[in-house]
């Protein structure tokens, strides 16, 4: 059973929001979905759902468009390939999401994605600080991160 599940708040796109993710991660599935009761002004809408992202647990809430998200919550990708961090980061960026720096997005219903290669956290952690500066700087010049850029960044 996992402790923490992490709760996103959407206006009223959280079935779309849930089933858009669940056709971008393996391993993926909808646990159980709440609709608001007959007689409500939302009768049949969903209020909550719970999913899963391979293997991890999220809820969403059709809460109103009181809340907004920001960067100030990211959730982060570890990829292993760059064919992985290529289709990260088209599916969650396609239909109105948005490409940021250094290997963040938005999603279109404005959630903030960092799509990371392993690669990364190991070259900035190298003991050559001069090779974590040059990674770092590499890094910063990009969008979507890009393995080859920062493996040559590595070498000088």
């Amino acid at each position: 059973m996992q402790k923490i599940t992490t709760f996103l708040w959407f206006d009223n796109q959280a079935e779309q929001a849930m089933n858009h993710y669940i056709s971008i991660f393996r391993n993926s599935k909808v646990l159980s979905v709440t609709r608001w009761p007959e007689g409500h002004a939302q009768q049949g809408q969903v209020l909550v759902a719970s999913f899963v992202l391979d293997g991890v647990t999220f809820q969403a809430l059709n809460g109103g468009p009181q809340y907004k998200f920001t960067e100030a919550i990211s959730l982060s990708i570890d990829c292993e390939t760059q064919q992985e961090v290529d289709h990260f980061w088209t599916r969650l960026t396609e239909g109105g999401g948005e490409p940021g720096p250094c290997g963040w997005l938005k999603d279109k219903f404005g959630v903030s994605w960092q799509v990371v290669p392993e690669q990364l956290p190991r070259l900035l952690q190298d003991p050559d600080r001069a090779k974590a500066g040059r990674v770092m700087d590499a890094m910063m010049k990009m969008g979507k991160i890009e393995i080859n850029k920062l493996e040559a960044a590595a070498k000088g």
